[in-house]
């Protein structure tokens, strides 16, 4: 009797086993999807939970999503071989989907989750790549509040690059869209996507403000939005913490150290109860330097020397990790210990010159270095300073002498090289001068006109006709004019950087045709409108070189997508005809 009851125990059980997982409604896999979502402010093992309801399911959409997502979950957790592994199986699921819509709203998803990984790892040629696949996906099917995140993320690419004033634009007009369509999003969503854009345009305008140090208000700015972010980040945590952390570098910049000291501090209570080393690394490199900046050096050494204690625990070479050492460098060089100045400046030379190296091969170098260029110069003087104390006299002697040779073998060189190049940036200088004059006349021209000629009667607006030798075409001259000062507008506001200022795109712009906007351009510039486009690319590439020494960095390819253009190869052969040269040659010529 037992063995018959343990009989139909056993088979009861696996009739229960053996039947199907219910699928997800449509309704509870978007509500999941936002769940997730929201665990990407901060906490990534429960979205990595909400992911495992979604891999119950046999739908190989919602599958392909929740690999792709779970592949940037283990990203921010530091997890790269596992990121990689579970984007593969997310190409894989999308492999089996059939072209539709909703395949191209996934292959934006994935392509942004691949952004943001890129973009978490530093590589941001490969990141910015994701973000355009994105866009062009989401585009086909106008999903306009996606192309809205792939935006911003691509803001915060310019940002990260040096282009401040492009990424508040950016953002400016997201932002601007947020508010006029608020009754899209869900409230959850809506806070999330503006708690995202205040963090990020306060970053823009606190990175400007470091490359601008005269201009004030923009700091006051980021503060502005850093405090905006606070306010919509309740419900997310990692936003929460990283407007914070960005509010308190405000105050030291504004001086405010007993604010930048409690949010700091605060920071640091956080990361211990969730336990996390990188923003507890962060929390104590910023009162560290927090210390430095008010001359507290003991007090200042404390939370340094944990700084290097985590990096080695953690095995990571950071920002915070040089920037350390530097700072401790300077501490005890100020404290007349010269042994401990000298190692200090050593690793952190050292630490900085693996971690630019590391930056060197990206296609996309930016400014991430923070000014650790000038550092580095200091840091070698710190050296140089204490070798004395640490090796022989006669060791540094010989150093000196063999220095001194390099530098003048270097300066000789260098010289040369700058004359040769100098007499074409003259010229080009010159030519951006004069386009400069130019352009202020035709303006004034213009204005004269309407002041001079409110009202044309009929017989005057006949005699006033202008025809091209292949074209029966007359345009009166006030429209004429008009027409040229709406161009120089779109020029004024850098509209042909877009990849879409065509012919047409312009003409709807000015609010004419295609036909008497390509008369007018024929005319005034004496070249066709394509011709016309380029040689603005190109001029603002070349003043860009001439005045952004970062610029001078990117690739090709990155030189490229930044004006509009669409391959490198296109690029760089109307460069070199409107130079001469390649623009790799012409950077290194500056």
């Amino acid at each position: 009797m037992r063995l018959i009851i343990s009989f139909l125990f056993l088979f009861l059980l696996n009739t229960a086993v053996a039947q199907p997982t219910k699928e997800l409604t449509e309704q509870e896999y978007l509500e999941l999807q936002d769940k997730i979502r929201f665990s990407i402010n901060g906490n990534y093992d429960e979205g990595l939970e909400y992911v495992d309801q979604l891999l119950k399911s046999k739908n190989e959409e919602r599958l392909a999503f929740a690999y792709g997502v779970s592949s940037y979950l283990y990203q921010l957790k530091g997890n790269v071989k596992e990121s990689d592994k579970k984007y593969d199986l997310a190409l894989k699921h999308l492999q089996k989907i059939p072209e539709s819509d909703s395949k191209y709203k996934l292959q934006s998803y994935l392509a942004n989750y691949r952004g943001l990984i890129y973009w978490k790892r530093g590589n941001y040629s490969k990141s910015l790549t994701s973000y355009q696949e994105g866009i062009k996906y989401s585009t086909q099917i106008k999903d306009v509040m996606q192309i809205l995140r792939l935006k911003a993320n691509i803001a915060i690419l310019n940002e990260g690059v040096g282009n401040y004033q492009l990424s508040i634009k950016i953002l400016r007009q997201n932002d601007a869209f947020l508010d006029r369509n608020e009754s899209l999003y869900e409230k959850d969503l809506f806070q999330n996507s503006k708690s995202n854009t205040y963090i990020n345009l306060g970053g823009s305008y606190e990175g400007y403000y470091s490359k601008n140090r005269n201009k004030k208000y923009l700091l006051d700015s980021a503060e502005y939005f850093y405090k905006k972010a606070i306010a919509y980040s309740d419900k997310f945590v990692d936003n929460n913490i990283t407007a914070k952390l960005s509010l308190g570098n405000v105050y030291v910049f504004k001086k405010d150290f007993k604010n930048a000291e409690k949010i700091y501090y605060d920071i640091a209570f956080y990361s211990k109860q969730v336990n996390s080393d990188f923003l507890y690394q962060i929390a104590n490199f910023n009162l560290g330097d927090l210390y430095y900046a008010t001359k507290k050096y003991d007090k200042a050494l404390i939370f340094l020397k944990k700084v290097d204690s985590l990096s080695i625990k953690n095995k990571t070479i950071d920002n915070s990790y040089f920037k350390s050492n530097y700072l401790q460098a300077k501490i005890y060089s100020l404290k007349n210990e010269p042994e401990l100045a000298y190692k200090h400046s050593k690793l952190y030379l050292d630490s900085y010159e693996k971690y630019e190296g590391n930056m060197r091969e990206e296609a996309l170098e930016v400014n991430f270095q923070l000014g650790t260029a000038d550092l580095s110069t200091e840091m070698l003087d710190v050296q140089e300073k204490y070798k004395y104390e640490v090796f022989w006299n006669k060791a540094l002697k010989v150093f000196y002498v063999i220095l001194v040779i390099g530098i003048v073998f270097f300066l000789i060189k260098n010289i040369r090289d700058k004359n040769k190049a100098q007499k074409k940036m003259n010229a080009l200088i010159e030519e951006f001068k004069a386009n400069l004059e130019k352009k202020e006349l035709e303006k004034a021209e213009i204005e004269k006109s309407r002041i001079e000629q409110p009202v044309l009667e009929v017989s005057e607006l006949e005699d006033i006709q202008l025809k091209k030798e292949n074209a029966n075409l007359s345009i009166d001259e006030a429209k004429e004019n008009k027409i040229v000062e709406k161009l120089l507008a779109l020029e004024e506001k850098l509209e042909y950087l877009n990849s879409d200022f065509t012919l047409s795109y312009a003409a709807k712009k000015i609010k004419t045709n295609t036909t008497y906007l390509s008369y007018v351009v024929n005319k005034r510039f004496g070249k066709s409108f394509g011709e016309y486009s380029n040689e603005l690319k190109i001029n603002y590439v070349i003043n860009q070189m001439i005045t952004n020494h970062l610029y001078r960095k990117y690739s090709t390819q990155a030189i490229a997508e930044s004006v509009g253009f669409k391959n490198a190869v296109s690029f760089a052969k109307s460069f070199r005809k409107r130079t001469g040269v390649s623009p790799a040659q012409f950077a290194n010529n500056i």
